[in-house]
């Protein structure tokens, strides 16, 4: 699978750590920064991971920044894109395997890494099997319908 990953400054180390994991799971990666602990804005990071995953670029995504709340939101603003906030194993797989979401996210000031590569290896092995499709349309409906 070709995953693509990206996080601001409070995310960086973790994301490092996160990055080789994935490869080591024999996945390809994508890196969207940042690239250094420097200061970096979550919400350009989170947008440009999600919108890889909107062009088919990548499969799936990975952000992380302090809380990951904010590369959440950002992310979840993009047309189409279902990003889940996960910090413990059941979470991150049930982002999966009951949301079809593409995008993992999770806080480097909340969870250390050994937490981080189990939650990333619950979401990465499982696959949408379509369960709760009636509410995976209905979330996406909610962008649709939302002027009326």
């Amino acid at each position: 699978m070709k995953i693509a990953i990206g996080a601001d400054h409070n995310g960086y180390e973790l994301k490092e750590a996160i990055k080789n994991h994935v490869e080591q799971l024999g996945h390809q990666v994508e890196d969207f920064g940042c690239h250094q602990c420097a200061e970096t804005d979550y919400p350009d990071v989170a947008a440009e991971v999600g919108k890889s995953i909107q062009k088919g670029q990548n499969e799936r995504g990975i952000l992380i920044c302090g809380t990951g709340i904010g590369v959440a939101i950002t992310a979840n603003k993009l047309k189409g894109i279902r990003a889940a906030l996960a910090h413990d194993y059941y979470s991150a797989e049930r982002a999966q395997l009951s949301n079809n979401a593409q995008i993992l996210t999770m806080g480097a000031q909340i969870i250390g890494i050994e937490v981080a590569k189990k939650n990333v290896e619950a979401y990465l092995n499982v696959s949408w099997e379509g369960g709760s499709q009636r509410k995976v349309d209905k979330i996406d409906q909610v962008e649709i319908n939302e002027s009326k």
